[in-house]
């Protein structure tokens, strides 16, 4: 069962909620039970984002001190798992941002890529190949495609959190997909299977 399964079992909650609400009362123990469980999950999306191992451990480490310090504003245990993710998200997108590796290449030329039809058979080449092809992208396309597929935001939600169009997000998701399609075939003996 995964992480983020809809359907976290009754018991599991309980431990979860128990452990939230001993962390909330400040409790060294439960907050390093937290940390274990939801470290690695947080740590590939950091991954993902920030594009760098060392990067990511940073931004990690802050997510959870982020988490443990705004935990009493949690209202409803059940939803930890989402929340945690929010916060790490934000956390990324926030350095990036700091670093203003996105928002300049976002609003470039964004109306000259125009949505297609996505027949390329990404389902001959495994995860780990795609991710990997991902890494050669532009930090902005690369951003874009994280938060579209791997995090589950529509382009208006990724329009509000980059402070850009909804176009413009879909034209650089657009161009992500071809920049991965190229690479993917370009490379095809490297990336294949």
């Amino acid at each position: 069962m995964g992480l983020y399964s809809r359907n976290v079992s009754t018991d599991q909650q309980n431990i979860h909620k128990h452990l939230i609400e001993k962390c909330r009362d400040g409790d060294g123990n439960a907050q390093r039970e937290i940390y274990r469980l939801y470290a690695g999950a947080m740590f590939n999306i950091c991954r993902r984002m920030m594009g760098d191992d060392d990067d990511a451990q940073d931004i990690l480490q802050e997510s959870f001190m982020d988490v443990f310090q705004k935990l009493p504003s949690l209202r409803e245990t059940s939803f930890f798992s989402a929340w945690i993710k929010r916060i790490v998200t934000n956390n990324c997108i926030n350095e990036l941002r700091k670093r203003r590796l996105i928002t300049s290449e976002l609003n470039e030329n964004f109306d000259t890529i125009e949505e297609e039809d996505d027949d390329f058979d990404y389902s001959s080449y495994r995860l780990e190949k795609v991710k990997k092809a991902m890494e050669e992208l532009p930090d902005g396309c690369k951003t874009i495609m994280n938060l579209y597929v791997f995090e589950g935001y529509d382009h208006k939600e990724i329009g509000e959190i980059l402070e850009i169009t909804e176009s413009a997000s879909k034209a650089q998701y657009s161009k992500a997909k071809a920049r991965i399609r190229n690479i993917l075939t370009e490379k095809g003996a490297r990336y294949a299977g």
